[in-house]
């Protein structure tokens, strides 16, 4: 599949937090600026290495290292939730595009599809945007940001979609399928969903042309980009979006002997006061669930502390079946792992139940039971339920 044939950023040169120490401590160092500065600042692209108006926490937030409610709770207790609006928002994207293709998940089946269609015609162009040759200063200079630190500012991100749209003439799900390859906080909905909006198809009437003044104002004057579209020329759906009802997950048993499985979609279990019961013999993870030395990092951080909140030996395994083999090696009746929104690890799961008659069962959040049922709409109808989403989580008002 072309979206996984290259390994993501082996090096990492930015300076991820890719354990939960590591994003606690990044946490605390962002909150002071989490209200009215950044709100100020959040735009700004200063360049490799130097993303100091935002809070640098997608990484540790895509495994689950640290949550969304601990964040959200650490910055309302800070600056209350009107100064930190803005974070807040920009927060609850993650939550909303996750719900989102839950209710939706023929859109990320359509763009695999349309990815191994390439296989065979990748058009032209695309060798030259990928190898940041393009000579259009700006996408160029974020094409050798992204292949050598595995991150771009969110901001440079919409640039980088839209010019690759509507300036190079190439298909959205290339690109989308270039950036989740390279981006070490690759999440598949955000990834997936945000080159959509870009491009046009996300929202009826809505989609992102870059414009060159504004790079070089919000890039200080380090990019002035030549010939960018002025036009934006919405690719064409191919696909009827079908919704579904959101499923549950498969319920947990809480007195079967466990497996735990952790993969890169919830790495921190133990922070779960729901699962403290659970009779756990031994905790787990699959190496073919990890796409790069960021997801193997963050993992392992997770085993580690998984295997002493339960007093449980840890083990890294190859594949699923792997897994399967030694739950029934050890008489353990059933797999117990964090929820996998629509992605390849949900994917592989999928399969893994198709030919196994194991027991896998998933944990979903609170956070996500709560929100992802309101994500059927478009995010400005979500976001009027921010503030109830925050009540309903002991975030809010009395704690301002």
């Amino acid at each position: 599949m072309l979206l996984f044939a290259q390994d993501r950023a082996s090096t990492l040169s930015f300076d991820f937090p890719l354990s939960r120490t590591a994003a606690l401590e990044r946490l605390a160092a962002f909150v002071p600026e989490a209200g009215r500065t950044y709100a100020e600042r959040r735009g700004q692209d200063a360049g490799p290495g130097r993303h100091q108006a935002v809070s640098r926490l997608s990484a540790s937030l895509r495994r689950r290292l640290i949550s969304e409610e601990e964040v959200a709770r650490a910055v309302v207790t800070a600056h209350g939730s009107d100064a930190a609006a803005k974070f807040l928002q920009e927060l609850f994207w993650r939550t909303y595009w996750k719900g989102w293709l839950e209710q939706h998940p023929t859109v990320w089946r359509t763009w695999q599809q349309a990815c191994a269609y390439y296989l065979d015609k990748i058009p032209a162009g695309y060798a030259r945007a990928v190898a940041g040759r393009t000579g259009i200063d700006a996408f160029d200079g974020w094409v050798q940001e992204l292949c050598d630190t595995g991150y771009l500012h969110n901001w440079a991100r919409m640039q980088f979609a839209s010019i690759w749209v509507f300036t190079l003439g190439l298909p959205w799900e290339l690109g989308a399928a270039f950036t989740l390859t390279h981006l070490v906080d690759a999440d598949p909905a955000s990834n997936t969903l945000s080159w959509r909006w870009v491009a046009g198809l996300q929202t009826a009437g809505k989609y992102y042309l870059a414009d060159a003044q504004r790079i070089q104002r919000q890039t200080g004057g380090r990019f002035n980009p030549q010939g960018l579209a002025t036009q934006a020329h919405v690719p064409r759906e191919t696909s009827v979006i079908e919704t579904r009802d959101l499923l549950p997950p498969t319920p947990i048993d809480l007195r079967a002997p466990t497996l735990l499985l952790l993969t890169p979609e919830d790495l921190s279990l133990e922070t779960q006061s729901a699962l403290d019961a659970l009779p756990v013999a031994r905790v787990v993870a699959c190496r073919s669930h990890c796409h790069g030395a960021a997801d193997i990092a963050a993992v392992a951080d997770g085993l580690q502390r998984a295997s002493s909140h339960w007093q449980v030996p840890a083990a890294w395994l190859d594949d699923l079946g792997d897994v399967a083999a030694l739950a029934n090696t050890q008489s353990l009746t059933q797999i117990v792992t964090g929820y996998a929104a629509v992605g390849p690890t949900a994917d592989a799961l999928a399969e893994h139940r198709a030919m196994s008659v194991l027991r896998i069962t998933e944990y979903r959040r609170s956070w996500d039971e709560r929100a992802w049922p309101l994500c059927r709409k478009g995010y400005f109808a979500f976001a009027k339920s921010i503030p109830m989403l925050l009540a309903a989580a002991g975030i809010g008002s009395s704690e301002e």
